[in-house]
């Protein structure tokens, strides 16, 4: 791992190129993709399984094939391992409860009443059709239908259906009871930037949704990126990464286990460990190397820490915070003895693991938050996918004779000094009620 010191000239400036992470999509695959969209959304069912044939290997006599029965569904829960099944019971309600009290906080509609009689709110309602897109060939992460299939069924949204990419035709259980537990209506046995245009744009058998949520492969991340503005979509998401701040109370061995946990992802996931004590650095760069060959992963975990890994000595707390605000982490760990001494003045992370004992790997999976969060530094200006990423907020307004009186002559001052006259003649026509 690179090691860095915050008294170092321009440090700012070599932590700042050591975050880079610029893989833009290539033309061609933006091309392929464009091709692809454009077929579907023209063609519909007859190109969604010619693509199907071609991309996912799977030959299909019409679209209604490629949907899972809803009995299959519901008998997932049985076809799996009971400690699988338990945990993805624990998981959800947990899940399902974190995002209930989101409707509590900002989740609902109000109204109140001006000096004037007008009526002025706030109208929430859900979406009506969300779809959600899960990984299903190499990898399957059952986590991913759960963090925002939830979500969105907390909302309120009518109808979630879920797209995934299967091998030889066959769709694993544990993703089948995922869906089951997360309130799925439909699955659909389709992948790829075909799937995002089915999803996006409707086919003869698909009815098209409001937003498109999770992750997949360059692909679909270019298909998202493209339908963006004729459908809602969740992020353009990049490598995962986890910001560790420690210190020496905090066992090594716990941070080097969070460090290797996120490098596992892939080559591209970044683990960064901050800390105003050297020799606690120093000891966890020693004790890498034994625990990493140790590990399954351990190419990967290699690759992911020798090319974007970083120990990083802060010489005082100010910049420690500089460091945090400054990488805007996707996972944040303040694994330190005094974690609110730093709470409060973080100002960027996308999801805030408080203590020793708030590993990021419960917020992956058991914690309840979603694990959709901010990536590349986005937090600055985004937030972990919630409820209110499945509402939409209609303003109230509902003025009363006496209460437009009252209002509409400013309206129409402003108007006519904006050179919109028509505007304020519709607002003082209003003015003539007497």
């Amino acid at each position: 791992m690179h090691f860095l010191r915050t008294s170092d000239l321009r440090f700012s400036e070599a932590l700042a190129q050591r975050l880079e992470h610029d893989q833009p999509i290539a033309g061609a695959t933006f091309q392929t993709v464009n091709s692809i969209i454009q077929d579907v959304r023209s063609s519909g069912d007859a190109s969604l399984l010619a693509y199907s044939a071609q991309i996912d290997g799977l030959e299909a006599a019409s679209v209604s094939s490629l949907r899972v029965p809803v009995s299959e569904i519901k008998a997932a829960p049985e076809r799996i391992d009971s400690e699988t099944n338990e945990a993805l019971a624990l998981c959800s309600e947990r899940i399902r409860d974190y995002h209930e009290r989101q409707l509590t906080a900002l989740g609902r509609s109000w109204q109140f009443t001006d000096d004037f009689g007008n009526t002025l709110g706030q109208r929430v309602q859900p979406m009506h059709r969300v779809g959600v897109y899960a990984p299903g060939g190499k990898a399957c992460y059952p986590s991913t239908v759960l963090m925002t299939a939830i979500p969105a069924r907390v909302a309120g949204v009518d109808s979630i259906a879920l797209a995934v990419p299967v091998r030889d035709g066959v769709i694993n259980p544990v993703l089948l009871a995922a869906a089951f537990y997360a309130g799925v209506d439909e699955i659909w046995m389709m992948g790829g930037a075909q799937a995002i245009a089915a999803l996006a744009y409707g086919t003869q058998s698909i009815e098209r949704v409001d937003k498109i949520c999770g992750p997949g492969n360059q692909y679909v991340t270019a298909a998202k990126k493209q339908v963006f503005g004729d459908v809602g979509i969740d992020m353009l998401a990049g490598p995962s990464e986890v910001l560790v701040v420690a210190d020496e109370t905090t066992p090594v061995s716990w941070v080097i286990a969070d460090l290797m946990a996120q490098a596992e992802h892939d080559e591209q996931a970044q683990a960064i460990v901050v800390s105003q004590s050297e020799s606690f650095l120093r000891a966890v760069q020693a004790g890498l190397e034994e625990a990493v060959a140790e590990q399954p992963r351990r190419e990967i975990i290699e690759s992911s820490l020798s090319s974007r890994g970083m120990l990083i000595y802060a010489d005082s707390k100010a910049a420690l915070l500089g460091v945090i605000n400054q990488v805007a982490a996707e996972h944040l760990e303040l694994a330190v003895n005094d974690p609110d001494g730093l709470l409060s003045e973080v100002r960027a992370a996308g999801a805030i693991f408080v203590g020793q004992y708030s590993p990021e790997v419960v917020g992956d999976y058991s914690a309840g938050p979603s694990h959709v969060l901010p990536t590349g530094g986005t937090a600055r200006f985004a937030s972990a996918l919630g409820v209110y990423d499945f509402q939409v907020r209609q303003s109230l307004i509902e003025c009363k004779a006496s209460g437009v009186r009252a209002i509409a002559g400013a309206a129409a001052t402003l108007a006519e000094q904006e050179g919109l006259f028509a505007h304020a003649q519709s607002a003082r026509k209003r003015l003539e009620l007497d």
